[in-house]
């Protein structure tokens, strides 16, 4: 724990999914309690709650997470596996179809984990809540926050307890952290308190997906561990994932871009895996069991707030995770970005810096973790015409180069492990642009014929 923090300190987590989970566990080294605040029930089981819709649907944790949240969890990898999730090496565990080919498969040093999202934040939140200065209240809403002074500072929060028919209870605090999620009731309180909302940057895609899971048995899947066929745009707006889960499952998740919506009935959803740049996902579906409905899900669009920009803001308050920026969620960004949040706060919060700077100094480094997967995200939603919202100048042109680099993944593994370094956010996207990578990227040949799948040698 931090040294000299005061015996009676005192901090408050709004919203109990990942993004305030960790931020718990962050908060937990610096103040005396920690206090998680949650409107869902929260049982002690891997189960997706009401206010989680997307709980349901496939998740991907990038390997630059993983690593910090087991810094934070030293024995979390074991506890996971000890349910069934797999771990395996990314470069060659993934068969993934992209740009007319299939990505060479090698030896990557890269680790990614599969399993359900509800397992993930199940195991991280038995952790948290094993802490001994950290409490949960759950069936709790934060009606509104409780200011002092002028201008305003935050102090604490009163809460809604529905599960004590709705009694009202004040809770004071030295800091307050909305990670409630896109849906955040932040800039409507900041309002209230005479402070401007942040500009927000919305970037409409029409994404949506549909998902379903299978029965999974050994032998389903040869020479890979998970699929993923990704469209070419502009034309090609369908992708498709396949994905390995506990308990012996496979999670099917079938998406588009642009409104192109995937059907929930069963001939239709078959048909629109048939309809995938490459046949896998619908090959091994089509005589798979399926254990599962197939559930919808809509993102119309990524939007970040940026409190980066805010020249004022209260002291006692911060603003995280989806809160801050919510991305499309076909790239599998949002819970690693959340945990290098957290890390961020960390580290900003060991500076010891005065309270009322604490919010400028968050916002600067947390706008950094952003910018580089929203900058990913954005670039390849600019892919389709039918994207709208401020483009950066140049992304038609970046798009071409990362066409020519996409295709040289098929057969050099020094590029593709430059992109997957860049898609694990472990390394900007400006090292995609070092000369030994252009170098290799304009030397490798285009595929006229898209591939045929090669396994890795044994």
């Amino acid at each position: 724990m931090t040294q000299g923090k005061r015996s009676d300190s005192h901090a408050i987590v709004i919203g109990g999914s990942l993004a305030g989970l960790m931020i718990a566990r962050v908060l937990s080294d610096h103040f005396a309690r920690v206090t998680l605040i949650e409107r869902d029930r929260l049982n002690d089981a891997p189960e997706a709650r009401k206010g989680q819709p997307q709980a349901r649907h496939l998740h991907g944790l990038l390997a630059s997470g993983l690593e910090i949240m087991s810094q934070y969890f030293p024995a979390l990898k074991e506890g996971l596996s000890a349910h069934g999730a797999l771990f395996n090496d990314m470069g060659t565990s993934i068969r993934w179809y992209a740009y007319g080919g299939y990505r060479i498969q090698y030896q990557s040093g890269l680790i990614g984990a599969m399993m359900s999202r509800p397992l993930l934040e199940w195991q991280i939140r038995q952790r948290v809540l094993a802490l001994a200065n950290v409490v949960t209240r759950d069936e709790c809403s934060v009606v509104r926050l409780l200011t002092a002074g002028e201008p305003a500072q935050v102090t604490g929060v009163e809460i809604d307890n529905r599960s004590q028919a709705g009694t009202r209870e004040m809770l004071h605090a030295d800091l307050v952290v909305d990670a409630s999620g896109r849906g955040s009731a932040s800039p409507k309180w900041l309002a209230e308190m005479g402070y401007a909302a942040p500009e927000e940057t919305e970037i409409k895609i029409g994404v949506g997906y549909a998902t379903r899971l299978y029965r999974r048995r050994p032998g389903d899947l040869v020479g890979a561990e998970l699929l993923i066929i990704s469209p070419q745009p502009p034309h090609d707006k369908r992708t498709g994932y396949m994905f390995p889960l506990e308990q012996d499952r496979w999670i099917v998740g079938l998406g588009c871009w642009s409104g192109d919506y995937p059907p929930t009935d069963e001939a239709g959803y078959l048909e629109f895996a048939r309809s995938l740049a490459a046949p896998d996902i619908y090959n091994l579906i089509s005589r798979l069991e399926p254990i599962s409905d197939i559930l919808p899900y809509r993102f119309p669009s990524s939007l970040r707030r940026h409190y980066e920009k805010l020249t004022h803001f209260p002291a006692g308050y911060l603003v995280a995770g989806d809160a801050i920026c919510s991305f499309n969620p076909v790239y599998g960004q949002g819970m690693t970005s959340a945990t290098k949040q957290a890390a961020a706060l960390d580290a900003v919060l060991a500076a010891k810096p005065e309270p009322a700077d604490l919010a400028r100094h968050f916002f600067k480094e947390a706008a950094k973790v952003v910018d580089i997967p929203w900058q990913l995200a954005v670039g390849e939603d600019f892919r389709y015409p039918e994207t709208t919202g401020p483009k950066a100048p140049g992304t038609d042109l970046i798009n071409r180069y990362v066409s020519r680099l996409h295709q040289a993944t098929h057969s050099d593994p020094v590029v593709y492990g430059a992109f997957l370094q860049v898609m694990n956010l472990m390394k900007p996207p400006a090292s995609l642009f070092h000369p030994k990578i252009v170098w290799r990227v304009l030397r490798s040949k285009r595929h006229a014929q898209p591939q045929a799948f090669q396994p890795m040698p044994a």
